[in-house]
């Protein structure tokens, strides 16, 4: 086998060397900010800060007329500190709809909005602690409040009814179909299994290396959010899953540099994050079709029954990798008031007349 390179590091390069061209395209001094948080975010966060922060300038040359005939080079720090909250304001309305230089029609949510306000308070607050602008507008305004959204998951009835169906779709195809579905079957039901059965991410599950795995122990070795290596452990389902794909993976030759791959693709690679969601829709709009069910929503399962099964929501935030238990709180906070509500019909005063 090669020298093993595992999927975390191989994607790190892959988002700094998509960092560096991002950079070219936004003005020079912002490379100071970037150099700055290196030693406290992942590739990924900062490649979102610069995707976030090019729309900030974008917008600016679009709609700020001191900057008419400017190009993204001429923006300076000297630009930031001439803006004032209402320009944050009327970014904030940019964002709800705008058109990317290249005229595609972008919307935000008010998630987008505010991930997008976060690292633009992020970028003022460098260079305001650095005396290079004298006043941070930022955080003159008010973040836009997040509407929280019941949380969609799978009824116990619908795991298993996932589940079989992946088992036994194969009995109703015929030709091609049939003959892709008897090559995917194994590897679709393992992580299927495994995402249902310890609710780890899908960038999770597509990063696991083979050796990650450890049937001694029954747990898979991730890597969370921040570079963090935990250990998650699985059940006999989980287990019995996996060790039926494995024989089917080992008569796999992979392309080079994806040797220790866990689960592969048709093209013989490690699978995607994309590829991973669209098994998951194909099989679960077969079991329902009200609820949209993603890799994530899959993750929201396997806490929902954790939390029925146990209650301790701190060990529910420890599985997931949540680093903050009030993040979890949030969002299983409706079934403690289910749970109370049972409360009001649990105790009888006096019995009917």
């Amino acid at each position: 086998m090669n020298k093993r390179t595992t999927y975390h590091e191989q994607s790190d390069v892959t988002l700094t060397l998509k960092l560096r061209e991002i950079l070219k395209t936004l003005p020079p001094f912002s490379k100071d900010f970037f150099r700055a948080i290196e030693p406290t975010t992942t590739a990924k966060t900062r490649l979102s800060y610069a995707y976030d922060l090019r729309v900030f300038f974008q917008f600016l040359l679009d709609e700020n007329p001191s900057l008419n005939n400017c190009t993204m080079k001429d923006i300076n720090t000297g630009t930031l500190d001439k803006l004032g909250a209402l320009d944050i304001e009327e970014y904030m309305e940019y964002l709800k709809v705008y058109r990317s230089p290249e005229d595609k029609q972008n919307t935000n949510g008010e998630r987008g909005i505010k991930r997008k306000v976060s690292a633009l308070r992020s970028f003022y607050a460098y260079y305001y602690k650095r005396e290079m602008v004298g006043h941070n507008p930022t955080v003159l305004i008010d973040m836009p409040k997040i509407h929280e959204k019941n949380i969609i998951r799978l009824d116990a009835d619908e795991v298993a009814s996932l589940l079989d169906y992946i088992e036994h779709c194969g009995e109703s195809l015929t030709g091609q179909q049939k003959a892709y579905y008897e090559k995917t079957k194994e590897r679709d039901l393992a992580i299927v299994t495994l995402l249902l059965g310890t609710g780890i991410r899908v960038s999770e599950c597509v990063g696991l290396d083979v050796e990650d795995v450890d049937f001694k122990n029954n747990g898979v070795k991730v890597t969370r959010k921040g570079g963090n290596e935990m250990v998650v452990y699985f059940g006999e389902e989980v287990e019995k899953a996996l060790k039926n794909y494995l024989p089917v993976r080992e008569g796999i030759t992979p392309i080079a540099g994806h040797e220790h791959a866990l689960f592969y693709s048709t093209q013989k690679k490690r699978i995607g994050v994309q590829a991973v969601e669209n098994l998951v829709r194909k099989y679960s709009r077969q079991i329902t079709t009200t609820k949209k069910i993603t890799p994530h929503k899959l993750r929201s399962t396997y806490g929902t029954s954790l939390y029925q099964e146990t209650g301790d929501i701190y060990l529910v935030a420890d599985v997931l990798g949540h680093k903050d238990v009030n993040t979890t709180r949030k969002h299983y906070a409706a079934m403690d008031d289910e749970r109370r509500r049972r409360a009001a019909t649990a105790v009888r005063l006096r019995e009917d007349n």
